[in-house]
């Protein structure tokens, strides 16, 4: 008798690229004040830009040759990057492709798949730039071939609370396929919500999305209904392109895509039980920097700061960075290029940017010190803590919401023995007295 063995070998190796959605700058309003110095996928979290993150775990699949960034930020704003991970990674292919206009995660994505299916390769990975996780791509990948899927979507459970304010996945717990799919629903549906972290057949996908540009441009154009403001700008008059199918409108995978994908394909999800954070407001990026930092710990990467009696891991400290010996970081600390922390100080739950100066005896709590900015002595500059499930950044403080994180913008001054609690400052600000739950403008 003899035994059958399929064979899976180079010959039916898949050829696999991956996409970074970045978006552009009008959006990323929620990330001020930070946003107006750094776009917001270059910002430094646990010691490496945020799209750095994506790019890394991309770059763990070996059968990965070529990446794209998609978004509307100038051609300028990525290239130093791309220069750099060409630099780290020289078998991936590195690219900027730039919208001349918002298209949405979909209309992206479809205005650019000439490019993506160059070489014809089966499937595709799409990361959104301001997620923060651990990328399980290879287990995604996995599940794909299992399942022998269309589509498989990264899933992560939430307070049924919370998860009302993401997309939410339903679907059969014993085969993982996604058998319905709602953004953000009124009513509670399902806590296993939308990672924002995809594998698509190429295949399946572009079909769908010509599907749905096709349904747009043959239904009524939306223009002053009352609810119109809901649809934001969805609808646009535009000239199609030479196949008549492109319109200059915005197509979104979350509320366009997925949903019929869930209906009429093998759509399926890997469900993580490890972090997941998005990183929408400026505060949201001090709880990415503590998750990022403790699986770096956990990893036992060298890049940390080694554990002592004033080092509370885990912390990273940038080389060009000085740190008085009395200094007390962590846990949970990023300190940036040629920041300089002096005697007595105490920083935890906290990012302080490059250049920054913190003098002696200050504290810094649950907070985010902008590049340039100084820190008084005996100063202390605080937020408020959260709860490490909890996916919202502000609070609540006599009746009046406010940022849970203290954030102060670039060139910040804070004086000597001042105290900031829960304050948004923005940059080129002098803080000579007190202040609590205040934007300082």
């Amino acid at each position: 008798m003899s035994l059958q063995v399929p064979l899976r070998g180079k010959a039916q190796a898949k050829s696999t690229k991956a996409v970074i959605l970045v978006g552009g700058p009008s959006r990323g309003t929620r990330f001020r004040p930070l946003s107006l110095d750094v776009p917001k996928p270059l910002f430094d979290v646990a010691g490496h830009p945020i799209i750095e993150h994506c790019f890394r775990a991309i770059a763990k699949i070996p059968e990965i040759k070529e990446v794209f960034i998609i978004g509307y930020y100038d051609e300028t704003v990525f290239r130093d990057f791309i220069k750099d991970s060409s630099k780290s990674f020289p078998h991936i292919r590195l690219s900027y492709l730039r919208e001349y206009t918002a298209l949405g995660t979909a209309g992206g994505l479809y205005h650019f798949r000439d490019a993506i299916l160059k070489g014809k390769p089966d499937r595709f990975f799409v990361l959104n730039a301001d997620v923060c996780c651990s990328f399980p791509l290879d287990q995604m990948l996995k599940l794909f071939e299992e399942k022998n899927a269309e589509a498989v979507i990264l899933g992560t459970r939430v307070s049924n609370e919370a998860a009302s304010n993401f997309g939410c996945i339903v679907t059969d717990a014993h085969t993982k396929r996604v058998l319905h799919y709602v953004e953000k629903p009124e009513s509670h549906i399902s806590n296993l919500i939308n990672c924002g972290v995809y594998l698509f057949s190429t295949e399946a996908l572009f079909p769908s999305i010509r599907t749905a540009i096709k349904r747009r441009t043959e239904r009524p154009r939306l223009y002053s209904y009352p609810s119109s403001d809901n649809l934001e700008s969805s609808f646009y008059e535009a000239a199609a392109d030479d196949d008549g199918e492109e319109q200059n409108e915005v197509i979104r995978l979350e509320q366009d895509i997925l949903a019929d994908l869930a209906d009429s394909r093998q759509f399926f999800v890997l469900e993580t039980k490890d972090f997941w954070r998005q990183i929408k407001t400026a505060g949201s990026a001090v709880p990415a920097n503590a998750l990022y930092l403790m699986k770096a710990f956990q990893s036992q990467s060298e890049e940390l700061a080694t554990p002592s009696a004033n080092i509370i891991p885990p912390v990273f400290i940038h080389p060009t960075a000085t740190v008085d010996p009395t200094a007390k970081l962590g846990p949970n600390v990023s300190i940036g290029p040629r920041a300089v922390i002096g005697p007595g100080v105490r920083v935890k739950e906290s990012i302080v940017l490059e250049d920054a100066e913190i003098k002696h005896d200050a504290c810094v709590l649950y907070s985010i010190v902008g590049w340039n900015s100084r820190i008084g002595a005996w100063a202390r500059v605080e937020g408020t803590p959260t709860p490490v499930n909890s996916h919202q950044t502000s609070i609540v403080k006599n009746g009046v919401k406010v940022q849970s994180v203290t954030i102060l913008g670039k060139e910040c001054g804070v004086g000597d023995e001042v105290r900031v609690q829960n304050c948004v400052c923005l940059p080129y600000k002098e803080l000579k007295r007190d202040v609590a739950n205040e934007v300082i403008m």
